[in-house]
């Protein structure tokens, strides 16, 4: 990654400690969202490898993910399909259950939103523990989709998500760490 790219969002990205809980660094990209050099910056090199290789969708998982997911829709000209918490989706859905550290929760999409043999990105702003990615690349993948790849602002390589979504044969692209978070 470019390092003026890496220091750049180093910056723009605001760390508040304690959140959720004592002891959690929550790394909150909104500060980067409301950065428009930065914000431009992050979206263009998530863009850049995927450019010509004709995606069917941008898949992006709530909340942030339907941000960086519909900009980037936009300029690879590729649908946006929104994976969203139960409960959120009106008509007929799919959905896939996944583990929290404190229970179980699930994900919905449309079930028309992607065709089989459908290229698609997965978007996020952040993997941690990949559950939540894990669970959309599960969604997508059952209903046909080849998942080319998923990407991601930030990782938080020690929590391990990364290795969870490639040992599901999904390639994935981030552009900034942060150890022991």
């Amino acid at each position: 990654m470019e390092e003026n790219l890496t220091s750049e969002l180093n910056l723009a990205i605001r760390a508040i400690e304690d959140y959720p809980k004592p002891g959690i660094v929550f790394r909150d990209i909104s500060t980067l969202l409301q950065n428009a050099r930065a914000f431009r910056r992050a979206v263009d090199a998530l863009v850049h490898p995927y450019v010509g290789i004709g995606l069917d969708q941008i898949a992006g998982i709530e909340a942030r993910g339907f941000i960086l997911g519909g900009a980037i829709a936009h300029q690879l000209t590729s649908g946006f399909v929104p994976i969203r918490k139960k409960g959120k989706l009106p008509g007929e859905k799919v959905s896939v259950a996944y583990s929290l550290e404190y229970g179980v929760d699930e994900m919905e999409m449309h079930r028309d939103a992607v065709n089989p043999g459908d290229k698609v990105l997965l978007v996020d702003d952040l993997i941690a523990t990949g559950g939540t990615a894990e669970a959309a690349v599960k969604l997508l993948k059952e209903m046909g989709a080849e998942v080319v790849a998923a990407c991601f602002v930030v990782d938080l390589p020690d929590l391990g998500g990364r290795k969870k979504i490639e040992s599901l044969g999904v390639p994935v692209r981030t552009l900034i760490e942060f150890e022991g978070d």
